[in-house]
């Protein structure tokens, strides 16, 4: 038997209950509750803060699957999906096979006994006050070991509350140890025989903050060093490699500061309304602050000592601050480092020679090496077949999904991520060069160029290594100083777009992304004239969300990571009934401007919307910066049960997507607080409908054109109260309409109340710069002279 053989469970292993506290567990026990619960049992015997929780134990899981009559089938496909992956570079997808073995596992589930023991081991974590939310998390047996990471590849998942929910996340966690990227992982590092998962719940940290330490710099390999990463929110956004965070390195054994980086952070992952997660963007000031204070980095860095101090050995220490409360959540040994002892210089993959082309971006040394190759760029990983053995692939992020991609590629560059996400992890046990948070890198290296990736300096340069050239010094972090845009202004300047040539356009231009991608427009072009509702009835529903896919990833890919928001469908009786199909499936409405449109026809159809829900979903994988907006929004319970449509498709399980809504109904002004206390992230004021709703003016008639007036006191009051409310709420507030570009006062008016962001056509983004710069210097102006005074 291998070694890696000997990790697993044996399949007839029955011993120990199902369920086991963590307190009293300890490292012996890994081979039943996996390396992650065991070190955790062990920290919290030790006195460390960490949450309380319980274990559902890997024996458990294989009885479970006895239980519901699968596990023979699974063991026996699995090793046949391993073998093949295993052995050679066949790009050949596994998907398919891997998702017919998570359904047998989540059909399976825990059986009644087992769930049972689960449901009195959550309830022993209640405080009285209703269901308590708790982290789920998977505990494989090998994962968080000295020899594998396991970083990223087993599912996740926090902010559960209540017993179904937790029975499903259990089962959800058994089924990622058959994923495409587990079984690519396991393959990579040899690791023979089915997966035996256990199952770590814990109580959940309210993190005000939180991150990853490492007590060796993973990238140059000293010992002598402790490397902090820190975000705002849950930790996920840094082990994901969704932003850049903070980072600070700390040299041993006194912890003085010898480096600091202060990162951008766009959006964190909080508690919604309903108690689960939800992203938030954060306003600029708030981006660019300092996470930690120095003495709470410090504390951080001496936590993740004594961690290493008690194993004896490098830590990777994920942690949470919670008040003044620091908590351990997760600590594993260091997988991998450049090499041993103080001086550790890393690795040189090409012998000492460096790059004989320019610098083209430079980010965070992520995985040190130096490789050359013709660059691969890719915006998902469903797109990774299309990267050939050698090449270098450059992606926004990456993430665990990535592996079987990842393990062709000569090195990695990615847009977004710190020295300790997972993606920067995983290149590192593959002896990849990877530079992560480049910010750039997907729109300033050209496809196909010949360049070669310097992990230990954090550095792209154009063309291969040469002969005779002295690599510079390696540094534990390197990174891109963006260039600022040509105005920089505290209210962002978005731009509408409808097709995905305009978008490519747009994206050139110097705007902050896309407030409004009307979706009308888009299905027109995409679908050729037929009416989507005519597409379904003819069951080509699989060609619509292709065909959106296509036209809303094209707009995605240009602005990436940019946001971009899309707004939903907004059928209007009068134009889509000119559609091909549209006379069978449009009303025939004497005022379609006030009728059956925005988002109560979701709920009278659901069938488009939920089309657009899978399309979304698809698009999001590949770019996350594409975002949801609700179009024509009238009452709290329309929308509450139009957000029940989004949670019960696979947009619900995206944490990270955002849902705004287009305030265009005056009903909103008394709305707003309660939709977002319902889950909404941001609001967009569509200034054109709202003003012929305040004004009860056709803009449409000529004989009324006078009467209609986008600055009139009425409708910019409502504005005004819209902006407040949504900046009283937490939520950011943007503007979409004709006045910005045209009138200056209506610019002025607006960076008066606190809009967060004006949207306007690409041909008025100039003007609108420039308006916007007036305003906020006469508002500053205007308040040091009042201070003055």
């Amino acid at each position: 038997m291998t070694a890696a053989e000997g990790t697993r469970v044996a399949p007839g292993a029955t011993g120990g209950p199902g369920v086991r506290p963590l307190a009293g567990l300890g490292r012996a026990d890994a081979a039943t509750v996996g390396g992650k619960a065991a070190g955790l049992g062990d920290l919290l015997a030790a006195g460390f803060a960490v949450p309380p929780g319980f274990v559902v134990t890997a024996p458990a899981y294989r009885e479970a699957m006895r239980a519901g009559g699968v596990l023979d089938a699974l063991d026996e496909r699995f090793d046949r999906l391993l073998a093949r992956v295993g052995a050679g570079e066949s790009r050949d997808d596994p998907g398919p096979d891997c998702a017919r073995l998570q359904e047998l596992v989540r059909a399976a589930g825990p059986p009644p006994e087992l769930a049972e023991e689960i449901h009195r081991a959550y309830a022993a974590l209640a405080d009285g006050s209703g269901p308590v939310a708790v982290a789920v998390r998977s505990s494989a047996i090998g994962e968080d070991s000295g020899a594998h990471s396991f970083a990223g590849i087993h599912s996740s998942f926090t902010h559960v509350r209540g017993e179904d929910e937790l029975d499903r996340r259990v089962a959800d966690c058994w089924a990622s140890a058959f994923a495409p990227r587990a079984l690519a992982y396991r393959a990579g590092r040899g690791l023979a025989g089915p997966p035996a998962v256990a199952v770590v719940v814990q109580r959940m940290v309210e993190s005000d903050c939180a991150g990853v330490a490492f007590t060796a710099d993973p990238v140059t390999g000293r010992t002598d060093r402790v490397v902090v990463e820190a975000a705002l929110g849950l930790g996920e956004v840094v082990v994901g490699g969704l932003v850049e965070p903070d980072t600070s390195v700390f040299s041993l054994p006194g912890l003085e500061p010898v480096f600091e980086h202060i990162g951008v952070q766009s959006h964190a992952v909080v508690p919604g309304p309903d108690g689960h997660d939800r992203s938030v963007a954060l306003d600029p000031d708030r981006a660019s602050a300092r996470v930690l204070t120095p003495e709470q980095a410090v504390a951080v860095a001496r936590l993740a000592q004594r961690v290493q101090e008690h194993f004896g050995v490098p830590q990777d220490v994920e942690w949470a601050l919670e008040g003044d409360t620091l908590y351990l959540v997760q600590a594993r040994p260091v997988t991998t480092t450049a090499g041993t002892g103080t001086a550790g210089t890393g690795t040189d993959g090409a012998g000492g020679r460096a790059a004989s082309g320019a610098v083209l971006v430079t980010g965070v040394a992520a995985a040190p090496g130096r490789r050359s190759g013709p660059a691969r760029i890719l915006s998902s990983p469903a797109d990774g077949a299309q990267l050939t053995t050698g090449e270098v692939l450059v992606a926004p992020r990456t993430d665990p999904d990535w592996l079987p991609t990842l393990r062709r590629a000569a090195a990695v560059v990615t847009d977004h991520g710190g020295v300790t996400c997972h993606a920067a992890i995983v290149a590192r046990e593959l002896g990849i060069p990877c530079v992560v948070g480049s910010r750039t890198a997907t729109a300033d290296i050209t496809p196909g160029r010949l360049v070669t990736v310097d992990g230990g300096t954090g550095t792209v340069s154009a063309g291969t290594v040469s002969a005779g050239t002295a690599r510079p010094a390696t540094t534990a972090v390197a990174r891109h100083a963006a260039a600022a845009p040509p105005e920089p202004l505290a209210t962002e300047v978005h731009v509408n777009v409808a097709t995905p040539q305009a978008a490519r356009r747009a994206a050139a231009l110097p705007v902050d992304g896309v407030g409004l991608l009307r979706a009308e427009i888009a299905l027109t072009d995409a679908l050729r004239g037929r009416h989507p509702l005519a597409m379904i009835a003819a069951g080509d529903a699989e060609e619509f969300v292709t065909a959106m896919a296509g036209a809303v990833g094209e707009v995605g890919e240009a602005f990436r990571p940019r946001p971009v928001l899309y707004r939903a469908a907004d059928l209007r009786s009068n134009e889509f009934r000119l559609l091909t199909g549209g006379a069978d499936h449009e009303p025939v409405e004497r005022n379609p401007m006030i009728g059956f449109r925005g988002a109560y026809r979701y709920l009278r159809e659901p069938e488009l919307f939920r089309l657009e829900l899978r399309m979304l979903a698809r698009v999001r994988e590949r770019c996350p910066n594409v975002h949801l907006m609700l179009p024509f929004v009238r009452t709290r319970w329309e929308l509450a049960a139009v957000l029940d449509l989004v949670d019960g498709a696979e947009t619900g399980r995206d944490r990270l997507l955002q849902r705004w809504l287009t305030a265009e109904v005056p009903s909103v002004v008394h709305w707003l607080p309660e939709y977002v206390a319902a889950g909404i992230d941001g609001v967009s004021i569509g200034s054109n409908d709202l003003t012929q709703l305040v004004l009860g003016v056709d803009r449409d008639s000529e004989r009324l054109a006078e009467l209609y007036d986008e600055s009139d006191p009425a409708v910019l009051a409502a504005i005004t109260a819209i902006v407040e409310l949504a900046a009283l709420s937490g939520v950011p507030s943007s503007l979409c309409g004709q006045a910005p570009s045209r009138d200056p006062a209506f610019v002025r008016h607006l960076v008066e109340a606190g809009i967060t962001a004006v949207s306007v056509d690409p041909d008025a983004v100039g003007a609108v710069r420039r308006a916007l710069g007036a305003a906020e210097r006469r508002l500053l102006l205007d308040a040091a002279r009042r201070g003055a005074h």
